[in-house]
C-alpha cells in the first residue's frame, strides 16, 4: 500500500518555482514603482499611469500606500487626453481606475465631473450620488449633486406639485373622462407619474407612459411602485414620437393625457407629439358621423385645448436685459458698439441664433411692470383637432390692432395662455395668477406709445414655435412701421407729420443697427452689465487710483535710477463673458490692457470701442489668442513683467461665488508686481434671516400629506437642493426676522486673513418660522470704492439657503449660524438659543450647503 503521507516529488520544485516568481513579480512592482515616480517627476502621465496600473494589478497590497499618487496620476492624465480631445481613452482609464477601486469616492466623483462636462447628466447624477453614498460627507460630491440636481429636476417640479388647484383640475378631468368610457390611457412626459396614477385610480383598465430622461423615468418607477401600480402602469423610457404599437404598446388608446408645454404653450413640442400621437396613438376622434359612439372607440386628448393671451408692456428690468439703455460706460462712448442683441429676437422668420421668447414671473419683477393695452386673444387652438394642428405652422400671418390704453416705452409682448382640460376644467397662467406658471416674454427695442395709438401686432406659428413680433403703429391715421419707413398717407392724402417721420427714423435707426451683418449677440445677463452704471464707474475710479499710485511709483524709480521707464503698465480682465474693463484700463493712457473675451464678434465689438474712444491698437490685446489651454489663463505677460492689475469674476450671475475663486486669487498673487492688486479685493457676505412660504414651494413638496393621495414627496424630495439660486430679494414675499448680518469674508488680497469657518449670532427682530437665509455681497474693489449685488441696477441676482424644516424664533431670540468655506462653497447651520427661566435651550437645525 503507498505511504499516502508522502509529499510530491515535485513539490520542492513547485515552491522554488513561485519563490522564484514571487521574486521576480517584486522585482517588477519595484521597478515600476520607481519608474511611476519618475514619470510623475518628469510630468509623464501616461507612462506613470500605466506603470501604478501594472503595480496594483500584481500587487494589491499597495493600494492604500499608492491610492493618492495614482489619484494625482489619473487627474493628470485625464487632463491631458480631455486637452487633445482623446475622449474616449479618458474614459477607459476612469474605468481601468475603477476596476481597482471601485469603491474611491474621489475617483467616482471626477468622473461624474467628467460626465457632467461632457453632458451625460443623469449618467453624472448617478456618479455623484453612488459617492454620496459612500461618503455622505464628502462636500465636493453633495455640492456636485446639487448642481446636477437642478439640471436633472427643474425647480417647477417641485412647483406644480404643490399646486393644489392645478393638481385637483387634472385629476377631475381624468375621472371624469375614465368614467365616461376611456379605458387605455397614455401619459406623454410623464414626469412624476402623476397623471397616468390619476388614470389608473379613476379605473382604467390599461394605462401606459413615456418618459425621455432617465432621471425622471426612474424616479416614476419608483413613485408607481411605492403607490401599488407596478403592474398595472406601463412605463416606457422614450420619447412618445418613437413610440409604435404594438412595439411599446399593445393598441391605440382611447385617452392621452399631458402637460408637455412650457409658458410659450408649444416650447415643449406639444403640437408635434399630439400629431404623431393621433396618427399613431390614439383612436380615431369623434366626429359627426361617429358622434354616437362609445368614449372607449374614440380617442380624446387632455388638455383639450387653449387659449393665448397677450398684452404689450412697459419694464425697465425687460428693457436693461435685453437692450443697451445707455450711450456712455466707464466714461466710454457705446455709439461705435454696433447692433447688440440679447439671444431673444422677436422676429417671424425662425433664426437658429437666437429665441423667440425668454419666461419672467411678471408680479416677481424688480420694478414691476406697466399694462399699454388691455390683454388680447392671440391665439385658439383645440388639441383635439388633428387638421387643426397640422395646419398650424402654415396658417396665415395674423394681425392684430391693439389700441394702445397707456403712455409708455413699449419694451415686450407679455404672453400668458389657459389651459381648457375639459368643458369644465381650465388653468390660467396669467401674471395675476397663484400659479406655478411663468410668463413668456418677447421684447422689443423700445418705442414711445401714447393713448389712442394702436399697435399692430404679428402673430405665427412657424416651425411649432408661437411668434409675435410688433411691426407698426397707427398714430392719428399714420402707419409708423417699427422696422423702418412711415407710410404718411391718409385717406389719399400726403399729410406731412413731423413727429411721426422723426419716430419712424429713430425706428429705422434702431433696426438697421439690429439687421446690420456686424450685429453682436450678448447673453441677457451681459447686457444687463453692460447696463450697470454703477458697476463700471467703480471700477473706472479704482482703476484710475491704483494707475495713478503705480505711475507715481514708476516716476520715482525713473529720478532715482536716472534711467527712463516707458514700459507700460499691464492689465489682466479674466471676467467670464462680455467685458469691458480692458477697454476702460487701457484708457487711462500708460496701460497695456488685456482682455480675456474669446469670440470673434465680440472682440471686434471692444476693437470698435477701444478705437472711437482713442484707445490705440497697441494697447488692447486678446489673452486667450496667445493660449492654447484655459487652465493658462492666470500666467505673467512675459517672462520679465508681472501685472499690475488682475480683474477676478467673483460672483456668477445666479449669485453664488464662482467656484475655485479663491485658488486663483492665490495663483493671481503671485503674479502682481510690487504694488499692483486684485480687483476686487474684498468679497464681504451679507444676509438675513425670512420666513418665506415661496421658497420652500420651490425647494421641495411641502407638507405631510400625500399629492392626491400619492407617496411622491420621499422621492422627489431626494433631488431637493438647500440653495435658491437666480432669486430676487427685492420682490420675494418673505417676512423679515432680523437685521442685515455679516456672514463671510473672502480677502483676495491677504491669504492670513481667510478662515474656513465663523461662528455668526444674530438676534431675531420678530417671531416667525425661520425657513431661509437670503445672501448677497459686498465686492470691494479697494478700501473705498464697492459694489453691491443686492443694487437696484445689479445684473447679478441673490441666492438663499433654504432649510428643509424651519426653525420656530420668537422675537429676542438669538440664532447662532456656523458659516464654513470649502473650495468656494458655503454651509450654514443654524441654532435658536433661548433664554427661559434661566435656562438656555438650543434648537439646532441641519447644515446645508451653498
Amino acid at each position: 500500500m503507498p505511504n499516502t503521507s508522502a509529499r510530491p516529488k515535485h513539490g520542492r520544485r513547485t515552491r522554488r518555482r513561485r519563490r522564484t516568481e514571487d521574486l521576480a513579480r517584486d522585482q517588477l512592482v519595484s521597478s515600476s514603482l520607481e519608474s511611476a515616480q519618475q514619470c510623475l517627476y518628469s510630468q509623464d502621465y501616461g507612462t506613470a499611469f500605466a506603470h501604478y496600473l501594472l503595480i496594483l494589478n500584481l500587487a494589491p497590497v499597495f493600494k492604500d500606500f499608492a491610492r493618492e499618487s495614482f489619484r494625482f496620476t489619473l487627474f493628470k492624465w485625464a487632463e491631458e487626453l480631455d486637452s487633445v480631445g482623446r475622449i474616449q481613452e479618458l474614459f477607459d482609464c476612469y474605468e481601468q481606475a475603477l476596476g481597482i477601486f471601485p469603491a474611491d469616492e474621489v475617483i467616482i466623483n471626477s468622473m461624474g465631473e467628467q460626465l457632467f462636462r461632457m453632458g451625460f447628466r443623469d449618467e453624472a447624477a448617478g456618479h455623484f450620488h453612488k459617492a454620496l453614498k459612500l461618503r455622505p460627507d464628502y462636500p465636493e460630491a453633495r455640492e456636485n449633486f446639487y448642481r446636477v440636481a437642478n439640471w436633472l429636476v427643474e425647480r417647477w417640479h417641485f412647483l406644480m406639485l404643490n399646486d393644489h388647484g392645478r393638481n385637483q383640475k387634472y385629476q377631475q378631468a381624468i375621472q371624469k373622462a375614465v368614467q365616461g368610457g376611456c379605458s387605455t390611457v397614455l401619459d406623454i412626459g410623464t414626469g412624476t407619474g402623476i397623471l397616468g396614477m390619476c388614470a389608473k385610480k379613476a379605473g382604467a383598465a390599461e394605462v401606459f407612459a413615456c418618459e425621455l430622461s432617465k432621471t425622471m423615468f426612474e424616479l416614476a418607477c419608483e413613485v408607481v411602485a411605492a403607490n401599488g401600480m407596478e403592474g398595472s402602469i406601463k412605463i416606457l423610457h422614450k420619447k412618445s414620437l418613437e413610440l409604435e404599437v404594438p412595439t411599446d404598446i399593445p393598441h391605440r388608446v382611447s385617452l392621452v393625457v399631458t402637460e408637455t408645454v412650457d409658458a410659450g404653450l408649444f416650447g415643449e413640442g406639444i403640437i408635434e407629439s399630439l400629431i404623431h400621437a393621433w396618427h399613431n396613438l390614439l383612436l380615431p376622434p369623434k366626429s359627426d358621423e361617429n358622434e354616437f359612439k362609445e368614449e372607449s372607440t374614440t380617442g380624446r386628448v387632455i388638455p383639450a385645448g387653449a387659449t393665448v393671451f397677450c398684452m404689450a408692456v412697459e419694464c425697465l428690468e425687460i428693457r436693461r436685459h435685453h437692450r443697451l439703455c445707455v450711450t456712455e460706460v466707464g466714461g466710454l462712448s457705446m455709439e461705435a458698439a454696433g447692433g447688440l442683441r440679447s439671444p431673444v429676437s422677436c422676429s417671424s422668420e425662425p433664426d437658429d441664433s437666437t429665441e423667440p421668447y425668454t419666461t419672467e414671473r411678471l408680479s416677481r419683477l424688480p420694478g414691476g411692470y406697466t399694462p399699454l393695452t388691455q390683454p388680447f386673444t392671440a391665439l385658439n387652438i383645440d388639441f383635439n383637432n388633428v387638421h387643426e394642428l397640422e395646419g398650424l405652422s402654415s396658417r396665415e400671418v395674423q394681425e392684430i390692432c391693439l389700441p394702445v390704453t397707456e403712455e409708455g416705452q413699449l419694451d415686450a409682448l407679455a404672453v400668458w395662455f389657459q389651459l381648457h382640460l375639459d368643458e369644465e376644467n381650465s388653468l390660467s397662467t396669467g401674471p395675476q395668477e397663484d400659479t406655478c406658471w411663468e410668463q413668456a416674454i418677447y421684447p422689443f427695442h423700445s418705442f414711445v406709445l401714447k393713448p389712442r395709438d394702436e399697435l399692430i401686432v404679428e402673430v405665427s406659428c412657424r416651425d411649432a414655435y408661437l411668434r409675435l413680433s410688433s411691426v407698426a403703429v397707427l398714430r392719428d391715421g399714420h402707419k409708423i412701421h417699427l422696422d423702418g419707413g412711415a407710410e404718411l398717407k391718409r385717406s389719399g392724402n400726403l399729410v406731412p407729420n413731423p413727429e411721426a417721420e422723426l419716430c419712424s427714423a429713430l425706428a429705422c435707426l434702431q433696426t438697421n443697427h439690429s439687421q446690420s451683418d456686424d450685429f453682436c449677440i450678448l447673453e441677457c445677463s451681459e447686457m444687463a452689465l453692460l447696463n450697470n452704471q454703477e458697476y463700471h464707474q467703480s471700477f473706472c475710479g479704482a482703476l484710475n487710483k491704483l494707475i495713478s499710485q503705480l505711475k507715481d511709483k514708476n516716476n520715482e524709480q525713473e529720478c532715482a535710477t536716472s534711467m527712463p521707464v516707458g514700459s507700460p503698465l499691464y492689465v489682466l480682465d479674466v471676467s467670464e463673458g462680455f467685458s469691458l474693463i480692458s477697454v476702460i484700463a487701457a484708457r487711462q493712457g500708460g496701460v497695456k490692457a488685456f482682455s480675456s473675451v474669446e469670440k470673434n464678434k465680440q472682440q471686434e465689438v471692444l476693437r470698435r470701442l477701444s478705437r472711437s474712444n482713442g484707445i490705440s491698437v497697441q494697447h488692447l490685446e486678446f489673452w486667450l489668442n496667445h493660449k492654447e489651454e484655459e487652465q493658462g489663463v492666470l500666467q505673467r505677460p512675459s517672462t520679465e513683467k508681472l501685472w499690475s492689475a488682475i480683474i477676478l469674476d467673483c460672483v456668477e450671475t445666479c449669485g453664488l461665488i464662482r467656484q475655485k475663486l479663491m485658488e486663483k486669487a492665490s495663483l493671481a498673487r503671485c503674479l502682481l508686481e510690487e504694488g499692483g492688486r486684485i480687483f476686487p479685493e474684498k468679497v464681504v457676505v451679507y444676509g438675513m434671516l425670512v420666513e418665506s412660504d415661496t421658497l420652500l414651494l420651490e425647494s421641495a413638496v411641502q407638507g405631510r400629506e400625500p399629492t392626491l393621495g400619492f407617496n411622491i414627496a420621499p422621492f422627489i424630495n431626494q433631488f431637493t437642493v438647500p440653495v435658491h439660486v437666480f432669486l430676487d430679494f427685492s420682490t420675494l414675499k418673505c417676512r423679515r426676522l432680523s437685521e442685515t448680518l455679516e456672514l463671510f469674508v473672502l480677502d483676495l488680497m491677504d491669504s492670513n486673513a481667510n478662515y474656513t469657518s465663523r461662528e455668526v449670532k444674530v438676534q431675531a427682530t420678530s417671531a416667525g418660522r425661520l425657513t431661509a437665509v437670503p445672501f448677497w455681497y459686498h465686492i470691494h474693489l479697494d478700501q473705498e470704492i464697492s459694489v453691491s449685488t443686492l443694487h437696484q441696477n445689479s445684473h447679478w441676482k441673490q441666492a438663499a439657503v433654504v432649510l428643509q424644516q424651519p426653525l420656530e424664533v420668537l422675537e429676542g431670540d438669538w440664532i447662532c449660524l456656523a458659516v464654513k468655506l470649502h473650495e468656494s462653497s458655503i454651509s450654514i447651520s443654524a441654532c435658536v438659543q433661548r433664554q427661559s427661566a434661566d435656562v438656555t435651550k438650543t434648537i439646532q437645525s441641519d447644515p446645508y450647503v451653498v
